[in-house]
């Protein structure tokens, strides 16, 4: 068993060594989480760890409470058992200080959850579409010159049409481009069943849900390109639905968005429209 975990960790450590990129997707013998590229996702990771440190120390003591009361109430060393069927003071200590550590995790955790919530005055809103099975995008804040929003769908690419470098399963034939170190929303429902819209670097799991609008505010705090995938079981293709983002800098993403728009003066018109 210890040459099984030797090697295992051997193995890890080697993959560590020939991939020493940022872990923005799923990696061979990856333990923990994804590189985090949002404030969220560090708030996430953070507060795992400090969660773990806490539970390390009260299954030790656990442990020990347990292995101590085994040896001393085992029948050959204590042949006469106590007849006290309760104590006051031990009920008031096991019930006191569990919830004493519950209020302390509850002060992190809340501020966590309040931050997840809040969208701070967003600079770009996208609109995410679920489909059976594929997403679909739209850029509502622009429009080309007929006036119709920039949109597009995002389907997985296939396993025979993958090029050098793109990712099985989690590679799309059109990716998301969003802006780094800008506040971005987004609004996600579906058309037909339950999805679930994941980035596990960006720390964001939001359901799409039939005729509901949620949203969910980001702040990529790197350029990259980010995979998810549908986190909701939706069918026979669930599995087959990947997100990727690209983030990109803000010059870049306004050249992307003006080909896109197929106009070259739409950022000064509306620059312009904005000053009046």
């Amino acid at each position: 068993m210890c040459k099984i975990y030797i090697t295992l960790i051997l193995a890890y450590l080697n993959h560590i060594s020939l991939y020493p990129c940022l872990l923005d997707y799923a990696h061979p013998w990856q333990i923990s989480f994804q590189d985090p590229a949002t404030p969220v996702m560090e708030g996430i990771i953070a507060l795992h760890h400090d969660l773990m440190f806490v539970l390390a120390i009260i299954g030790t003591s656990v442990i020990w409470l347990l292995l101590r009361t085994t040896y001393l109430f085992y029948h050959k060393n204590n042949p006469v058992p106590s007849s006290i069927t309760h104590g006051t003071t031990i009920e008031i200590v096991w019930t006191v200080t569990p919830s004493i550590i519950l209020m302390v995790i509850a002060i992190p955790s809340f501020a966590l959850l309040y931050s997840i919530d809040e969208v701070i005055d967003p600079a770009v809103t996208i609109k995410v579409i679920g489909h059976q099975w594929y997403w679909s995008y739209e850029y509502s804040d622009y429009s080309d010159v007929d006036g119709n929003c920039v949109n597009f769908d995002s389907y997985m690419v296939s396993d025979d049409d993958l090029q050098l470098g793109q990712v099985r399963l989690l590679d799309v034939d059109n990716r998301v481009v969003l802006p780094a170190n800008t506040h971005v929303r987004a609004l996600v429902t579906a058309t037909d069943v339950l999805h679930s819209w994941a980035i596990p670097s960006l720390g964001i799991k939001m359901d799409a849900c039939p005729g509901r609008l949620n949203q969910v505010s980001m702040f990529i705090k790197r350029e990259g390109v980010f995979y998810g995938q549908c986190s909701e079981i939706c069918g026979i293709q669930h599995g087959f639905m990947p997100i990727a983002i690209q983030a990109v800098s803000v010059e870049d993403y306004v050249k992307w968005i003006a080909v896109q728009a197929e106009c070259n003066d739409w950022f000064t018109n509306k620059v312009k429209l904005l000053e009046q």
